[in-house]
């Protein structure tokens, strides 16, 4: 049994964590600003599970500093998730603040308490100007990779993938957050694990547009509501990649029990070739399992870094741990589609705008 912090705990991922790591008898605290929308929500799941709670903000050190001693685990799993914030000047300082400083700041109570970190970063640390230049043949619902060029082929993006490149302040926050967990790990021999996460989905995600695409889209279909696709002509045949909440826990399920190997290694986790998918194909399969078909409007414009196609390849990730993802794209949005229809009264305000 381990004794876990999980920072971010009240948000999509860290409660999916709290809740099935409580279960396999590990010591759960969640440490949480609550200051997204749907988190109180959230934070009766955890605590209905037996997890205990800590109210703070990891970019208040004091805040950090009244949490328990007694942690031997971190998982740093905090962050403003959207690509957007920032790319017109406003909400800059903050995305700095909380996903560099912040998480500078749980580093540094790991090493004071000599607790172990596992740390989840983002495939956007992959420039999104470097990914776009890559050559593509135009399919009838998708983008497909149509070349191989150096950390990437068919099979997906690797973590040999070249780094020079704009990648979004959020991208750069999270690289940078990398690094620094990489120098702490080897000048205090911290035992870490980072895991360079592609999009995740399932229940209890509060999707948006820019943080949570699926959950959104299958969101905006179940409530009758008007979609758009954005850039790469309007098409809606940009691609991306889902992993299924359960099997990223399942993954980190296997981490925690051998974090004492690793100092600083990374990790990509993403759904890969078998879960993968364009918008025009989430929406058809949107239609299909809720039965509704919505306006779907155009525009042609390029969002600031919005990526034409990006696929997890996890070839170190599965060798390594003898893990691959279970779920396919039908499944993930089925998924999401019983927890909506089950829990409708809770979440109808906050995912029907």
């Amino acid at each position: 049994m381990r004794n876990i912090l999980i920072t971010g705990g009240c948000g999509f991922i860290g409660s999916n964590l709290a809740v099935s790591l409580s279960s396999q008898g590990h010591s759960i605290t969640c440490f949480d600003n609550l200051a997204r929308r749907g988190s109180e929500v959230l934070l009766n799941r955890i605590q209905a599970a037996g997890c205990r709670f800590v109210h703070g903000d990891i970019r208040c050190m004091e805040d950090l500093q009244r949490t328990s001693d007694s942690f031997d685990l971190i998982i740093e799993c905090s962050a403003e998730p959207s690509v957007l914030v920032g790319t017109q000047g406003a909400d800059a300082s903050f995305m700095v603040n909380n996903n560099l400083i912040g998480s500078l700041n749980c580093f540094e109570i790991a090493r004071q308490r000599r607790m172990a970190i596992l740390f989840l970063s983002t495939s956007r640390i992959y420039p999104y100007d470097r990914l776009n230049r890559l050559t593509f043949s135009e399919e009838a619902t998708r983008f497909g990779y149509a070349d191989d060029s150096p950390g990437v082929s068919a099979s997906g993006v690797t973590t040999d993938f070249p780094l020079n490149g704009a990648r979004s302040l959020y991208g750069a926050t999270k690289l940078a957050s990398e690094i620094m967990l990489q120098e702490y790990s080897h000048s205090y021999n911290l035992p870490a694990i980072i895991n360079r996460c592609g999009v995740i989905a399932g229940p209890w995600q509060l999707g948006k547009v820019d943080q949570g695409v699926f959950t959104f889209w299958l969101a905006q279909h179940y409530f009758g509501k008007e979609l758009k696709y954005i850039g790469f002509g309007g098409k809606g045949k940009q691609v991306r990649d889902l992993l299924h909440i359960q099997d990223l826990v399942n993954l980190i399920e296997k981490q925690i029990a051998r974090i004492e190997e690793f100092r600083g290694q990374v990790f990509n986790v993403g759904g890969s070739t078998c879960s993968s998918l364009s918008l025009q194909e989430t929406t058809a399969l949107c239609q299909k399992i809720t039965g509704n078909k919505v306006n779907i409007d155009a525009s042609p414009v390029d969002r600031p870094a919005d990526i034409i196609w990006y696929v997890t390849d996890n070839g170190d990730t599965e060798a390594t741990f003898q893990w691959k993802p279970e779920r396919n794209p039908e499944t993930i949005l089925t998924d999401i589609f019983d927890w909506l229809h089950e829990n409708e009264h809770t979440f109808t305000g906050l995912l029907k705008g």
